[in-house]
């Protein structure tokens, strides 16, 4: 059922359109996700869709009695309450409730009330009835679920007394989302809800949003989180919003299809555009062919021309050209632990070897002591014991993810010229062009840029060094999605070598050849992507739960009976495919033939004189080859399928 329906909304701004005619539709317990470039307008739909604000042009429609929770990028929970009080506040019904129910339990004890047989059965009667409600609403498990979210949101029980005025933006960020969840919305809108968040509490959330009851629409630069959340997609653009039902990387893949199938079916139309006017701008004055030329002069006047299919979005484009090459080892971390006061350890030991074209990932917990790492790496924080030792020929590229390389007084011009005095003027507008600052954007002084420009302005410093050796503290922090992917294929080009701290899981998997996990008792180095890192923790809590004595196959059936069912799957899967190849085969045989048949018509001495009847046939030969080629493709796809069983 659809509980949330946008119809050709629209909002403008000092008399431009930001985005118009948008359509979207949120089902029951959906899960929805919104891209698009920075500047799209993403962030204003959402507080449309929540009712925070009107849209200019269309309509929102929801269901009646909706419960709709929003929660804005970068929000934090305010209140004077204590962590715990703040969340027990959700359950007021719940809680007046139990009180209630404590009172009757008390007037039930009474025995002057045994004395009076009716008035102690109606007593019963309203204590039955209000303990089935209580139970009903999870009266006797709110608390433990209240424990359950802040837990994986890290708050322990030692922070429940907290006050929530005394807490980081971050920590009062994690909690509002907790409040949230716990509040059970039908509809919950997310605005960027990964910000803030440690690998740990990412995976945590991911796993909580699946079970989810109700439906989920969100705005999100995390990939990752994209991929395991969401079941559809909108892309916003500035005049519609494209729906794909499927998660990102799906999305990414249908995108790429259609705009393909989108530029053939343009350039076809051009082709026959040209070959028409040509035939017309040669033949409209000779007389003996003056008639068909305006006849194509007509047609040409009729055709409902395709628009020109747009291209990538506008993005950055650049790569990381090292000037000269370092030796085969170009890091040695021994034994160091890292913090800022000797009685006030952060981590260690932490041992790893970084060598030349490695692409290796720092991940670990929040305050874990990630970025005092990089700075003790780089010599701008002592280490509390051992030391790192680079190789030679090494020269070092650092990305701060505090951006505090930047002067913020400068012009952005400045902030590069400044480095390069040398450099033509030309040259450096060229450069910044690439990171996409125009004529307007690099007269800014730094202070006056978003978090997203400051970030580029600082990968652009960057590729201007032409190291070899890139330490990178979450690079990705305030880049929009295109930009990290570009930021990935600059990196995977790279001919020098990476060592970079990141929370983004997706960035991780796409580029990391090695990943150094760091505890406070330490750091453990694995051989692999994100993926492989998840593969080796799986197989640790296996381990553990083996050594405690727990047997994980204690309930499973026996692995005869197992492969028998095995068994049974492929055998009736296999069935299954031969007869959807045997379907999509006829289905193939039926197209040829009515292609055939409406080639032959299109031959027909009449039709080739009528253009009216000569288009209408042409299109339905269009439809007609997409509808092959869709066909063509499932079979080959079905039929490897089958291949594959058939060699087991």
């Amino acid at each position: 059922m659809i509980i949330m329906q946008a119809q050709q909304v629209g909002r403008s701004f000092d008399g431009s359109d930001l985005f118009t005619g948008i359509n979207l539709e949120v089902q029951t317990g959906g899960r929805v996700g919104l891209v698009g470039p920075n500047g799209i307008g993403k962030t204003t739909l959402l507080e449309i869709l929540a009712g925070l604000n009107p849209p200019d042009y269309g309509q929102v429609t929801t269901t009646k009695n909706m419960s709709i929770g929003y929660l804005a990028q970068d929000s934090g929970l305010d209140s004077h309450r204590t962590i715990f009080a703040e969340m027990l506040t959700i359950f007021a019904p719940l809680i007046a409730m139990e009180k209630r129910m404590h009172a009757l339990e008390a007037q039930i004890a009474d025995p002057k009330l045994a004395q009076d047989a009716d008035a102690y059965a109606q007593t019963m009667a309203q204590y039955d009835q209000i303990q089935h409600d209580f139970q009903d609403q999870n009266g006797y498990g709110y608390q433990a679920e209240i424990r359950s979210v802040l837990h994986g949101f890290q708050f322990d029980e030692s922070t429940y007394e907290k006050s929530i005025g005394t807490l980081s933006g971050g920590e009062r960020s994690r909690l509002a989302l907790a409040k949230l969840l716990l509040e059970h919305h039908d509809l919950i809108i997310l605005d960027e809800p990964t910000n803030h968040l440690d690998i740990e509490t990412l995976a945590w959330l991911e796993g909580y949003l699946k079970t989810y009851q109700g439906a989920i629409l969100t705005v999100s630069h995390d990939q990752y989180f994209l991929d395991h959340v969401v079941q559809e997609i909108y892309e916003l653009s500035p005049t519609k919003a494209t729906h794909y039902k499927t998660n990102y990387s799906g999305y990414l893949k249908q995108k790429a299809e259609n705009q393909a199938l989108a530029w053939k079916a343009y350039e076809k139309q051009q082709e026959e555009i040209h070959k028409l006017q040509d035939f017309v701008d040669k033949n409209i004055v000779r007389a003996s062919s003056t008639k068909q030329a305006q006849a194509r002069r007509k047609q040409l006047e009729k055709m409902d021309v395709l628009e020109r299919p747009q291209g990538r979005e506008k993005t950055v484009h650049f790569q990381f050209t090292p000037e000269t090459t370092s030796g085969n080892e170009v890091l040695h971390v021994q034994n160091v632990t890292v913090g800022y006061a000797p009685d006030q350890p952060m981590a260690g030991p932490i041992d790893f070897q970084v060598n030349k074209g490695d692409r290796i990932a720092i991940i670990g917990p929040n305050g874990v002591g990630k970025s005092t790492l990089l700075k003790s790496i780089l010599g701008q924080i002592p280490f509390l014991a051992g030391s790192a030792r680079f190789g030679t020929n090494v020269t070092t590229g650092y990305y701060d993810q505090d951006q505090h390389q930047l002067h913020w007084h400068k012009t952005v011009l400045a902030e590069i010229w400044d480095d390069h005095p040398t450099m033509a003027e030309k040259d450096v507008r060229a450069a910044l062009a690439a990171f996409l600052f125009d004529a307007d954007d690099i007269q800014k002084t730094v202070a006056d840029l978003s978090g997203g420009q400051k970030a580029r302005l600082e990968l652009t410093k960057l590729s201007l060094k032409h190291d070899n050796f890139l330490i990178l503290d979450e690079p990705t922090n305030h880049l929009d999605i295109n930009s990290k992917e570009v930021l990935e294929a600059a990196l995977a080009d790279f001919s020098g070598t990476v060592l970079f701290v990141s929370h983004d899981r997706y960035f991780i998997n796409q580029l990391a050849t090695t990943i150094v996990s760091i505890e406070p008792d330490g750091g453990t180095v694995y051989l692999g992507n994100w993926d492989y890192y998840q593969e080796k923790l799986a197989e640790k809590l296996a381990e553990k739960a083996q050594q405690a004595g727990i047997d994980p196959d204690a309930d499973a059936p026996s692995q005869a009976a197992v492969d028998y069912h095995q068994s049974k799957e492929a055998q009736r899967a296999q069935r299954k495919l031969a007869r959807t190849v045997a379907q999509l085969e006829t289905e193939m045989e039926q197209l040829e033939q009515q292609t055939a048949a409406i080639q032959e018509q299109m031959a027909a001495p009449d039709v080739l004189s009528d253009y009216v009847k000569m288009q209408a046939l042409q299109q339905q030969l269009d439809a007609l080859a997409e509808k092959t080629q869709a066909t063509e493709d499932a079979w080959e796809e079905a039929s490897l399928k089958l291949e594959d069983y058939s060699d087991q």
